[in-house]
């Protein structure tokens, strides 16, 4: 179904790239964030996932910018596979199919080439359910006419995800993919919603964003130690008591099999049949993310981690716009 829209083990997301607000972004790091992207592509990470609404301020649209000017100038192996997906917001004044063809056109500018992966960046079926219809309607028109490779959906439950299908289906528009927050801190759209079922009968890709729960899964912070600045900060002291168990679980398979925490966080969304798509700022972080590639966890490890993120006290906040 997505035959000319190749798709690797695993992404890149670039929401980062250009947010100030959440992740501290300065234009001096576009350097490194270069590097990171030929990293990725040269070690088959080619799937990078952006949205026209990232980036803060005047920076806004700034994640695309990069992303076409890395792609542009990027040479080396796997050139021919890098698919750049981006995600068209919902914003209340887009009310027409035409506002999301010339919304899509506007990013294919800023990237300097066509987007091979065009989403919508979430339903409107929650707070606004009269103003979705137009808005896939573009969606679809991108594909028939040729100026995107694949439609995907993000963050769509179950029972949308079908009346989109139903509704694509009938214009004989595939749907590659949807992306959901998924992670061992999230399970919610897998173990509740039954998503993965869903999306398997309709064979449909599901990509998992925040695989390492906006840092949490890293290891990288404990209870005692320092938090990130601002938002996440607050959420980190939240959240880290009631995960310890699944903490420790983590440490301990990452320590048998030789490999860090968060390649053991991201190698599980693998297993569970999903295409984690994990942030990197820095070579090291795009380094590390890598690691989570080529090798595999074994059944009991699987189960043992499914235990302890079930037993988790705490999970992460779900978005507001998923839909069930």
């Amino acid at each position: 179904m997505t035959h000319n829209l190749p798709l690797p083990t695993m992404g890149c997301g670039t929401w980062a790239w250009g947010n100030r607000l959440l992740w501290g972004y300065d234009e001096s790091m576009d350097s490194q964030l270069q590097n990171v992207f030929d990293l990725c592509v040269s070690c088959g990470v080619t799937l990078f996932d952006t949205g026209d609404s990232y980036g803060t301020g005047r920076l806004n649209g700034r994640s695309e910018q990069l992303l076409g000017r890395f792609s542009q100038e990027y040479m080396g192996s796997n050139q021919n596979d890098i698919c750049i997906a981006t995600k068209l917001a919902a914003y209340p004044w887009r009310l027409t199919r035409q506002s999301m063809v010339s919304a899509c056109k506007s990013s294919a500018q800023r990237l300097g080439r066509n987007v091979d992966l065009v989403q919508m960046h979430w339903s409107t079926a929650n707070y606004a359910p009269w103003q979705e219809g137009a808005l896939l309607d573009g969606l679809a028109d991108l594909y028939e006419q040729g100026l995107v490779k694949g439609v995907g959906l993000s963050n769509y439950g179950p029972k949308r995800l079908r009346w989109v299908y139903k509704k694509f289906s009938e214009r004989g528009v595939p749907i590659s993919t949807l992306q959901v927050q998924y992670s061992l801190l999230s399970t919610y759209p897998v173990t509740q919603l039954g998503l993965k079922q869903t999306c398997d009968e309709l064979g449909i890709k599901l990509i998992a964003y925040s695989p390492l729960g906006l840092g949490l899964l890293t290891g990288k912070y404990s209870e005692k130690g320092s938090f990130p600045k601002g938002l996440r900060g607050l959420l980190f002291r939240q959240l880290l008591p009631g995960i310890r168990p699944l903490l420790a679980c983590l440490r301990e398979i990452a320590e048998a099999k030789n490999k860090t925490i968060s390649q053991v966080a991201i190698n599980w969304c693998i297993s569970k049949g999903t295409i984690p798509i994990p942030g990197a700022k820095s070579v090291e972080q795009a380094r590390e993310n890598i690691g989570a590639l080529g090798w595999q966890l074994n059944a009991g490890e699987v189960a043992e981690l499914d235990n302890a993120a079930g037993s988790s006290s705490k999970k992460m906040v779900q978005n507001i716009f998923q839909t069930k």
